[in-house]
């Protein structure tokens, strides 16, 4: 029997519209509406479509989009100093610079400028501690976004062995941490290049996440029979069929994966609906606190 897909629209929506129901009680009761500061360095289409993306989302979900665009000369030091700005703006409640920087630009202090209280990308060193630590912080969106629909799809967790195919700063490694704490409570295998015989590992998950940045690299034999499979990659493969001149690949190979599978979600429509939503979660949870709302 094929699997059951993991509908990360109907998810992400669901959670839209509770976020969008907290921001408009914290106008009512506070006068105060959530504000996301966006900075955007250069013109890559990629970023640029995923920050017009935030901005819609902003503004269906009652929250204020702030945005300083920059040509990719701009320096650190003007950078910084919009940074800067933004830390200090009553109205701004989360700082967000868009990601990847142009190479004269040290992304780590500029992350790390981000003031802890803002940084609803859960990417400063701080926040990045405190998640590692347990302790209350802003998630990383994306796998906090994987969470909430291996939660909310009623995948059992508890005792679950769980693999983790990729090491990056922004999925792989908080996935992991994630994963490990008390309320999810898996027993967590963290798989990367230098793994050897990768089917020996992903075949034993009974939660697989890809999040390794290579097109198709799980196919259907490399799945436990009932998994969960969570594809967060998103691959460009050329297609002249395609109206674009390309199509979205994951790093599973869906069409055999899906025959194995218990869960699986698709690409597009899986985690990528999700990484927008809890950036929207975050920065309302930021101008509550600001408030004092809800504490």
């Amino acid at each position: 029997m094929a699997a059951t897909i993991i509908d990360g629209k109907a998810v992400a929506a669901d959670i839209r519209r509770e976020t969008a129901l907290r921001a408009a009680a914290l106008l009512r009761d506070k006068g105060v509406v959530p504000g996301l500061g966006v900075i955007l360095v250069g013109d890559d289409p990629a970023s640029l479509s995923y920050v017009t993306g935030k901005e819609k989302a902003c503004a269906e979900n009652g929250l204020a989009s702030f945005e300083r665009r920059l040509p990719a000369t701009a320096t650190e030091a003007e950078l910084l100093s919009i940074v800067g700005e933004y830390n200090r703006d009553p109205r701004i409640h989360g700082v967000l610079v868009q990601l990847p920087l142009p190479r004269h630009i040290n992304e780590a202090a500029v992350i790390a400028a981000i003031s802890p209280e803002k940084d609803v990308d859960g990417f400063t060193p701080i926040n990045v501690g405190r998640m590692v630590l347990g302790e209350d912080c802003y998630l990383p969106c994306t796998p906090a976004g994987v969470i909430e629909l291996i939660r909310r799809t009623g995948v059992p967790t508890q005792g679950a062995r769980a693999v983790v195919v990729g090491r990056s700063n922004i999925v792989g490694k908080p996935l992991m941490n994630l994963l490990l704490r008390r309320e999810i409570n898996a027993t967590v295998t963290v798989c990367h290049t230098g793994t050897r015989d990768l089917a020996s590992f992903t075949r034993e998950a009974d939660i697989l996440v890809a999040c390794a940045g290579k097109a198709g690299l799980i196919s259907g034999d490399m799945v436990k029979s009932g998994a969960c499979v969570i594809d967060v990659g998103v691959n460009r493969i050329e297609d002249k069929s395609a109206k674009s001149g390309h199509r979205l690949k994951g790093d599973v190979d869906f069409e055999s994966a899906r025959e194995v599978a218990g869960f699986i979600t698709p690409v597009p429509g899986g985690v990528g609906p999700m990484t927008i939503t809890m950036l929207l979660v975050n920065t309302v949870e930021a101008a509550c606190r600001a408030a004092g709302y809800g504490a």
